[in-house]
């Protein structure tokens, strides 16, 4: 399953010279794992709220290819490439239209603190709609 996440680059998103500056990328990446999992029907916020669980980052990557401008309108497409037992690897690609911006991915671990936080098994209904 591949989800597509579009943006429009805003001012606060650039630094001095109108570039977007650097971190905004993983923020989009977190902002674009957050629309998949809401797009195959288990938004986090409800994760959280309703079955006290959460997605937390291990690792995360992002090669740049080419700079990012106030305005531009960008796509991220997110795809789960990886389900083990209780980790996931969800990869980024930014695109500008055709042209291929930056390259992605985050380790996720499939947590609940209900009773303390504690890396769980990822629910089978929720590992079925990833893969």
């Amino acid at each position: 399953m591949k989800n597509e996440y579009k943006l429009k680059v805003r001012w606060g998103d650039t630094d001095a010279a109108g570039i977007v500056f650097y971190p905004n990328f993983y923020k989009w990446m977190d902002e674009a794992t957050h629309e998949y999992f809401a797009e195959i029907g288990f938004p986090i916020s409800s994760l959280i709220k309703d079955k006290q669980m959460n997605i937390p980052l291990l690792e995360t990557h992002c090669q740049f290819k080419s700079p990012l401008f106030y305005e531009d309108e960008i796509c991220i497409t997110t795809t789960v490439e990886l389900v083990k037992k209780k980790v996931f690897k969800a990869t980024h690609l930014f695109t500008r239209g055709e042209q291929p911006i930056a390259e992605g991915y985050e380790l996720r671990a499939w947590t609940s603190f209900e009773n303390g936080l504690k890396a769980i098994e990822i629910p089978d209904e929720i590992k079925q709609k990833m893969i």
